[in-house]
């Protein structure tokens, strides 16, 4: 099976997953599927890791699915289709759940399956002129493997339209909607990814992925009391650990934090 993707190191906390299949707008495949899948589990288990960067080469971001892969789909009987929707839910999790922050590097068109891909992530950079579209009931279909995650990240009244419609929305509109977090000109896209990159990567790095398990865990919950508690036992083994009393420290004597 051909490589669909492009991994980079360009330090060690650093790491660059680049879509790879520029002559099909990089759409997914079963191919693609498993090798993100495969990559992200690896990332999560680095610990000298701090931030990926999720990008692709070529005009687009992602254009969803390929239509080749949907061609021998089309002959697959229910199980195979159920088989094949699961792959892409695990990818999508494996993705979601990785401790390391995710930066979604969007440059080009990002449609259907490669919306929920940029969901997935952690935060959205996208230039100018993009445009996205949950195109997905145009063909008599409907973005679920997806959904959960563009509705926590688009919200759910854009998304009551967008998929509904399945109507084109630009990167300008995806930020007014919350759903892009930074939204400029392609020259200066790369800086603005760099820029927050390097601002994740000063933290305390235990703190940060403490940081991104604690908004999914929180996310939603009614604040009864075995949140609080949940809460208050979180602060209190961040403050007893070796990174949080270093940290403290640090700034208490107006001195730069350990990891730094």
């Amino acid at each position: 099976m051909a490589a669909t993707l492009d991994i980079r190191r360009p330090s060690a906390h650093v790491a660059e997953v680049w879509l790879n299949r520029p002559e099909v707008r990089n759409a997914f495949n079963d191919g693609v599927v498993a090798e993100l899948t495969e990559a992200f589990r690896t990332l999560a288990a680095d610990e000298a890791l701090r931030a990926i960067v999720l990008g692709g080469h070529g005009k687009a971001f992602c254009a969803g699915a390929d239509l080749s892969w949907m061609r021998t789909m089309a002959g697959y009987s229910w199980a195979q289709n159920q088989a094949d929707a699961a792959a892409l839910a695990e990818m999508l999790w494996t993705v979601w759940r990785c401790p390391v922050p995710v930066v979604a590097r969007v440059h080009g068109d990002c449609y259907a399956g490669g919306v929920g891909l940029a969901a997935v992530c952690d935060v959205r950079v996208a230039a100018e002129g993009v445009q996205f579209c949950l195109s997905e009931a145009r063909l008599g279909l409907l973005p679920a493997t997806i959904g959960p995650y563009v509705v926590r990240a688009l919200g759910e009244q854009a998304a009551r339209r967008y998929f509904v419609s399945a109507e084109r929305f630009s990167a300008e509109r995806a930020q007014a909607l919350g759903f892009v977090h930074e939204c400029v000109p392609a020259t200066a896209l790369d800086a603005a990814v760099a820029e927050i990159v390097a601002a994740i990567v000063a933290n305390g790095p235990a703190a940060v992925r403490a940081c991104k398990s604690l908004v999914q865990d929180v996310a939603g919950r009614p604040i009864d009391a075995a949140l609080r508690a949940d809460t208050a036992r979180r602060i209190a083994d961040i403050r007893a650990s070796d990174e949080g009393r270093a940290g403290v420290a640090a700034f208490l004597a107006k001195q730069e934090p350990p990891w730094r």
